[in-house]
């Protein structure tokens, strides 16, 4: 029988769930990639579980279960989904030219809610790869995610950084879900006990990781830089369970994108039944 195969998101928001991952003993394989390319090998079937864009999930809701406690979240700011812009207010982009990162789908989804639907806005949008300076030169703003968000505002020459995650709150006071770890549901049926194994070593993981964020923080120095009171506070401000708060925020933002025709309207969340862990 093949290794089932686990997809890694490439960024380093992803480790405090990651970085105490045993994979002793299990037959699994790790596939680290960007958002989007897990979005698509899930879909293709060329990777099992793991973590996908809400989006994603959205898209293919009929196909795929959710893992229960995690995912990648936040109550307001999420400080690596940012809208960098030469303009004041999210309200003056309402007819702008936007760059968005061909990294991401539900980021790019939520930015669409929150000018279309929020602010009764009709930007054009233009995809393009992470790179600051050559979107903002095809563009009014450009949107960034993940470790690219977090170089940009680094590096920032100077425009204004809109967090996505906040501005979601400020319109809804709701939890923003990002990410979730999903499982295709032929697996459920032939597989479940090796998948509810590496759900156990998940969660163990996230618990070792956020119980004690220094190795964490060290393993986030190592790949961007940056310092420790920055990223304690990153990874201190990300929620990574999948409870009630993140649950409520994500029928939301199916709703609104259902009424923008981005998704279908009928989106149904299936969370596989399998312990609960304690809700952040």
């Amino acid at each position: 029988m093949r290794p089932i195969r686990i997809g890694r998101i490439a960024f380093t928001n992803i480790l405090p769930i990651y970085h105490f991952f045993e994979t002793e003993g299990l037959k699994v394989e790790m596939v680290p990639q960007v958002p989007s390319q897990l979005n698509r090998g899930m879909a293709a079937g060329e990777i099992d579980m793991g973590p996908i864009s809400s989006f994603a999930y959205g898209e293919n809701h009929h196909r795929y279960t959710l893992l229960p406690n995690l995912s990648i979240s936040s109550k307001g700011p999420v400080r690596s989904i940012f809208l960098f812009t030469r303009q004041a207010a999210l309200s003056d982009l309402r007819s702008a030219r936007i760059a968005v990162t061909n990294t991401s789908a539900t980021s790019v989804a939520l930015l669409k809610i929150l000018l279309q639907y929020f602010e009764g806005g009709d930007p054009e949008y233009i995809t393009m790869p992470p790179s600051l300076e050559e979107m903002m030169e095809q563009g009014d703003a450009a949107l960034l995610i993940g470790d690219d968000a977090v170089r940009g505002a680094w590096e920032n020459p100077g425009y204004r950084v809109l967090d996505l995650g906040e501005e979601w709150y400020k319109r809804t006071g709701l939890d923003m879900t990002f990410a979730v770890w999903a499982v295709r549901d032929e697996l459920i049926d032939t597989r479940r006990d090796e998948l509810s194994a590496i759900a156990s070593r998940l969660m163990e993981s996230k618990e070792k990781g956020l119980g004690d964020l220094r190795p964490v923080v060290e393993e986030a120095q190592k790949r961007l830089g940056g310092d420790p009171g920055f990223w304690f506070q990153y990874y201190t401000g990300l929620c990574y369970d999948l409870g009630e708060r993140q649950l409520e925020g994500l029928k939301a933002y199916y709703r609104y994108a259902g009424e923008l025709g981005l998704l279908p309207k009928d989106v149904q969340i299936r969370v596989l039944d399998l312990p609960a862990g304690t809700p952040c």
